[in-house]
């Protein structure tokens, strides 16, 4: 591994109000998976720390076992989000100097498509002019990201039509009631008209639509009291519950110098109090991403092509809107004999798609998100040829 020689990653997950460590670390890309008994852990073949150190946090204050001391700090949403994060970061790299200067990037997905452009944002700001900055930041790598309001409505909505789940009226009101909604408060048109769409959607795993949810957690006729019903759980899969079993355990928590004020409640994956709190959210990234782009980041993108929740059609309009040059023409990557995804190199950004994979690539195609990583980190189109 040579954890000296090393990249930084930074991992964030959405929600917003989801932790980075029960999905990031436990589910996707940290050395560990959690046994089915919720009891003990087993080494991931595909963890991303053979290819980099790894960071997960935990945020805003109040997600996982993070918590704030003042009542200004429950005022939440991005712009407390951001600046909290990079506050954190600035004190970790005082506390681990070792790290200082190193190569760092940042990684992330669903609605870390907000975190991570803002934080960049922040972080390239206050990097302009220095001559060799403690944070080296060299760019990020987003996963079905939350990228824009609009593009994200409409490319959702014709996804699901694409793929038979939901019928022509319900496509057109969709069309006609939310395209200018914001994504996590649509109003009471389109929220009657996303209620539609999920009861016809029927018994299905929106994370990953070819895969079966897990029967334990309900589905999502039981949750139709929310506008997106499953923004709350990260994925629909049995994983969930092992997870919160583990962090749960007295003895984890202790080991982790976690939950040292006795939180009231159970430890969960999401946080419902700060997903219904969220008081600020701006409609599109787009902006910052053309300045971050300009800025010289490595910037890529990436898509799990089995993902309804934010599907690769409302990303590629998205990236469309940028307007950026192309580079490579869209193309077919390969995995050894086996096609991988596909891909598009634009003048600054690099956009995947991962076949097969759901909303969280790393858990639904842990060896292709492998490869992708390393390819992201080399800076390497993805290759082209059946090796």
């Amino acid at each position: 591994m040579e954890p000296d020689s090393k990249p930084l990653v930074l991992w964030l997950n959405g929600g917003p109000g989801c932790s980075s460590i029960a999905y990031g670390a436990w589910e996707e890309i940290g050395p560990f998976r959690v046994r089915r008994n919720g009891q003990s852990l087993y080494l991931s073949q595909h963890a991303w720390n053979k290819e980099a150190n790894l960071l997960f946090l935990d945020s805003p204050a109040g997600v996982g076992f993070s918590y704030a001391n003042a009542s200004f700090d429950q005022t939440i949403g991005d712009h407390r989000t951001v600046k909290d994060a990079y506050e954190f970061l600035t004190r970790w790299f005082g506390r681990f100097p070792q790290f200082k200067r190193r190569p760092f990037y940042i990684a992330g997905e669903s609605y870390a498509g907000h975190y991570i452009p803002q934080l960049s944002k922040v972080i390239v700001k206050s990097n302009k002019g220095v001559k060799n900055p403690i944070i080296n930041f060299q760019g990020f790598l987003l996963g079905n990201p939350l990228i824009d309001d609009f593009h994200d409505n409409i490319g959702a909505f014709e996804f699901w039509w694409n793929h038979g789940l939901i019928g022509d009226s319900t496509y057109e009101a969709l069309n006609k009631s939310c395209p200018n909604d914001t994504f996590l408060f649509p109003k009471d048109e389109c929220s009657q008209a996303l209620s539609a769409a999920f009861l016809e959607f029927g018994l299905i795993n929106p994370y990953a639509i070819n895969q079966k949810p897990c029967p334990e957690l309900g589905t999502l006729p039981k949750n139709l009291k929310f506008p997106r019903p499953w923004i709350y759980r990260g994925n629909d899969q049995c994983i969930v519950k092992y997870t919160k079993l583990y962090m749960n355990r007295p003895e984890v928590q202790k080991a982790f110098h976690a939950n040292i004020l006795e939180i009231s409640h159970p430890w969960v994956t999401c946080s419902d109090i700060i997903r219904e709190s969220w008081a600020d959210s701006p409609k599109s990234m787009l902006p910052i991403l053309k300045e971050l782009i300009a800025a010289g980041l490595r910037i890529w993108v990436f898509s799990g092509d089995n993902d309804a929740v934010l599907p690769l059609t409302g990303t590629r309009y998205s990236l469309k809107a940028l307007n950026l040059k192309t580079n490579i023409s869209w193309y077919a990557w390969y995995d050894k004999q086996k096609v991988g995804g596909w891909s598009e190199v634009y003048e600054g950004l690099t956009y995947v798609t991962v076949r097969g994979a759901g909303h969280e690539v790393p858990l639904t195609s842990p060896k292709l998100a492998l490869v992708l990583f390393r390819n992201f980190l080399t800076n390497q189109i993805m290759s082209s040829f059946p090796n």
